[in-house]
């Protein structure tokens, strides 16, 4: 009798293991996709503080002529923006223990001076985790030609 209940609990016990192991990754996945959507919220809504919380003291940002930002200056940009819609998908995450890429595409709208313009752009954004919370170290994009 001993013996089965032993059984019967070791299975439990790997097969609860297995499960837990299995969620993980996509648990963070799930997770690095909804902070890419609040940081895109952040820009439509210009919520620097909501944006500030996301990037790392030592956050750069690579843009598709080659010129980078700080965190100091995103967040300059953010305020000045005028962003009115910004939609990812296409999502591809990797993560790497406390490290993860992800790759996406935005499809934005700007409005300025009563002109509305869209166009798309392909992120891969760096995070890495530190006290139990996703920072984004790295940017970088590129602008997608319209066909």
């Amino acid at each position: 009798m001993k013996r089965t209940t032993f059984g019967v609990g070791l299975v439990v016990f790997v097969l609860g293991v297995a499960i837990v192991a299995q969620t993980q990754p996509q648990s963070a996945e799930q997770e690095l996709i909804r902070l890419e959507n609040e940081s895109n919220d952040a820009w439509v809504k210009h919520d620097a503080e909501a944006y500030s919380r996301l990037l790392a003291d030592e956050y750069l940002c690579t843009g598709p002529d080659g010129d980078m930002s700080t965190k100091a200056q995103d967040l300059a940009e953010l305020m000045e923006s005028t962003t009115t819609s910004a939609i990812a998908d296409d999502f591809r995450v990797r993560v790497y223990g406390d490290a993860a890429v992800v790759t996406f595409r935005l499809t934005y709208k700007n409005q300025s001076k009563g002109k509305e313009s869209t166009g798309q752009e392909r992120f891969t954004d760096t995070w890495v985790k530190r006290d139990g919370r996703w920072q984004l170290v790295a940017v970088h994009y590129s602008r997608i030609a319209q066909k």
